[in-house]
């Protein structure tokens, strides 16, 4: 499908998000979805009028929205090929992998790249892990001829970017698994950047932990999921109500997975209204949102090409997702200046200094796109980049 096809056949939603205010162009989706109403609306019904506690009440509200809450459970794991005991509903992407880091019973190595997000480097470091590095392609990929060099049998542990939060570099998962599982290693992907913008098949790719934020996928914040086969081989990583069998000052027992890793009230609200985005993100078809995504990428690559000025980092066939700098601007001066002409892009190492030390800059200005994003919008960047060079020019 060619770009102009893509962005001619795929719907405008932008009426859909309040947030989405007129004249305001929003390339930070990579950050944090705008919310669609229907989000809106079923978190605000979970809020207030269907609002019980799950799991607990022997009231008919509550057995409502216990049905409510394990239905979304059930529509979340459906929407990546999982089963319902498969997913365990943590606070982000964050916790859930602090969550294996910790609870892993056979720390050692782990393999991370270059490209890491903080939240998939930082984890590991404090549980113990002894960390090796894998580095990068030309082009940004993470260079999995180098992590089949690398990895040995005293690895435990693999743990990747489905895709890069500032290249859009995109993971051959299946290919990063095998090679884990020659070794004997398990693989996690940080699946935050590839829910929201690609089909996700966690059976078809073959890792072992896959996580994600429902934040980033047009959900609330302060949710999101992890998805592992092998839940039941973990053993609790905190304790309080709910996640328990049964409770003696002497000796406790401990609930099946996925019910163990949901300590205390869960996010009962927050998962109703990450189930409204998945039925959204369904509705208007996972395939074209990636298809539309990636002419937009296109285009914005394409014009960026075109100026001295700019350099851009990752692939050409970043996943919604362009990093680029200027000679001699600062992203933050970018960014300030863009958001003066109703620009909002993103400007900073992105949680990824690592990264940041590789590309030899401190940082980058970052567009980002999601479903409502346009052409428009692009237009409106390229406009408020020539702004820019002729400030510092």
């Amino acid at each position: 499908m060619s770009t102009t096809t893509a962005l001619r056949t795929f719907p405008d939603v932008r009426a859909d998000f309040p947030g989405l205010t007129p004249g305001w162009h929003y390339l930070d989706t990579a950050a944090t979805a705008q919310k669609p109403q229907a989000v809106i609306d079923a978190t605000v019904n979970a809020m207030g009028r269907d609002y019980a506690t799950v799991h607990r009440g022997v009231y008919a509200r509550s057995a409502d929205m216990t049905l409510a809450y394990e239905a979304a459970r059930r529509r979340i794991a459906a929407f990546i090929g999982a089963r319902e005991n498969e997913i365990a509903f943590v606070r982000g992407a964050t916790e859930a992998i602090n969550l294996v880091a910790y609870s892993h019973p056979k720390k050692g190595r782990v393999l991370l790249s270059v490209l890491e997000h903080h939240s998939n480097i930082v984890p590991w470091q404090l549980a113990g892990w002894q960390v090796d590095v894998c580095p990068l392609t030309e082009d940004g990929c993470i260079d999995l001829d180098a992590a089949e060099k690398l990895l040995t049998p005293e690895h435990t542990m693999v743990a990747f970017a489905h895709i890069s939060n500032v290249l859009g570099s995109p993971l051959d998962v299946a290919r990063a698994a095998d090679l884990a599982h020659r070794v004997g290693a398990e693989l996690l992907i940080d699946g935050c950047q590839a829910v929201p913008r690609l089909p996700v098949d966690v059976a078809a790719l073959g890792c072992d932990y896959y996580v994600f934020s429902g934040h980033k996928l047009y959900g609330p914040t302060g949710i999101g999921v992890l998805w592992s086969d092998k839940l039941d081989t973990l053993p609790p990583w905190q304790g309080g109500g709910s996640m328990i069998d049964r409770v003696t000052f002497a000796k406790t027992t401990y609930a099946p997975a996925p019910t163990r890793f949901e300590a205390g009230t869960p996010a009962i609200v927050e998962a109703v209204g990450l189930a409204a985005a998945v039925d959204y993100v369904e509705a208007l078809g996972i395939d074209r949102v990636h298809a539309h995504e990636c002419a937009l990428v296109g285009s914005l690559r394409e014009a960026l090409a075109r100026k001295n000025s700019i350099t851009l980092y990752g692939p050409e066939n970043s996943a919604g997702i362009v990093s680029f700098s200027m000679t001699g601007v600062h992203p933050h001066d970018i960014g300030t200046i863009l958001d003066e002409s109703g620009v909002a892009v993103r400007a900073g190492h992105h949680c990824a200094q690592p990264l940041m030390e590789q590309l030899g800059v401190p940082a980058t200005a970052r567009a980002s796109f999601g479903v409502y994003s346009s052409e428009d919008d692009v237009a409106a960047l390229i406009e408020g980049l020539g702004r820019v060079e002729r400030i510092f020019g």
